[in-house]
């Protein structure tokens, strides 16, 4: 067997491959929407779920996936980009930042359920906080960072070494070269960094269970004064996400319809991640070529 037919099997083997993860993903989605897009509609969108009878909603329940979502990024991108532009530009090559990086290593590799036990634990019991959104989203920021540090710290060191020599030899400070030549370089990593904790924090539930709970309290949409129990943005409400709510109805559902509402909010989710994944992008382009041009 001569270079060409063996270059030509690999390739025929890695086209197979390919194809086969795009029909499993193609698969998947495909049962869900299937499945879920016939249930959808602006009244299972924003009514309340129902115990014992048929119709409920997912309203509170998405409406508790975004508001977790938005403040552990709030969280997690000033801690993650402080640490990611220490290790990437300023943290010299010694043993101790190899063990920082081990340790990082380390943390992105432990389950979700370890982490929310951590949670409950700490936030949930020694702050007292109790079961709320504060504390999910602290322990989603915990989950999040090993992930998002390293996201960073990438993004940089993939920055040409000449874009930061010229910068500096205009005489701008090194922290202004970081900030006005490197980050808007990277900022294409770091939007990726930031759809994948998007994608953790809405497909999460192990750690929620503990953190922020498996119920909501009766809100009041006109109520916005977050120290309101009523109050949808209070942080130290309970609040169960649209993962969790899905795992709730699978386990313990008694509603009639709960295989419709599984399936409708299934369908709702990926909707969501897919929507914010292209806002997302969308967003870091305009950003990057404001950053990028006169």
């Amino acid at each position: 067997m001569n270079a060409k037919q063996i270059d030509r099997i690999a390739t025929i083997l890695f086209y197979g491959i390919a194809f086969l993860i795009l029909g499993l993903l193609i698969s998947l989605l495909s049962y869900i929407f299937i499945q879920g897009l016939p249930k959808l509609s602006w009244g299972f969108i924003t009514s309340s779920p129902q115990i014992f009878q048929e119709g409920g909603g997912i309203g509170p329940q998405l409406f508790n996936s975004f508001y977790l979502l938005v403040l552990t990024i709030m969280m997690t991108i000033p801690i993650s980009l402080g640490a990611g532009i220490y290790l990437s530009e300023y943290a010299p090559k010694n043993k101790f930042t190899d063990l920082i990086r081990s340790l990082i290593e380390v943390l992105s590799s432990l389950p979700s359920i370890v982490v929310g036990l951590f949670g409950f634990l700490f936030f949930v019991i020694y702050m007292g906080w109790g079961f709320s959104i504060l504390s999910g989203a602290c322990v989603l920021t915990v989950f999040n960072l090993p992930l998002m540090v390293r996201v960073v710290e990438d993004s940089l060191q993939n920055v040409s070494d000449e874009q930061r020599k010229a910068g500096l030899a205009l005489g701008v400070s090194k922290w202004e070269t970081i900030t006005t030549v490197i980050l808007p370089a990277a900022l294409p990593g770091l939007v990726t960094g930031i759809i994948l904790v998007a994608g953790r924090v809405f497909g999460e539930a192990a750690a929620l269970i503990y953190t922020a709970g498996m119920s909501t309290p009766q809100l009041d949409f006109s109520n916005w004064n977050p120290f309101s129990a009523t109050s949808p943005l209070n942080p130290l409400r309970p609040a169960e996400t649209l993962a969790v709510h899905i795992w709730k109805i699978n386990g313990e559902g008694i509603m009639p319809d709960a295989a419709a509402i599984s399936s409708g909010a299934s369908a709702l989710l990926l909707l969501a991640i897919l929507l914010f994944n292209v806002l997302a992008r969308w967003i870091g382009h305009l950003i990057f070529r404001k950053m990028t041009t006169n």
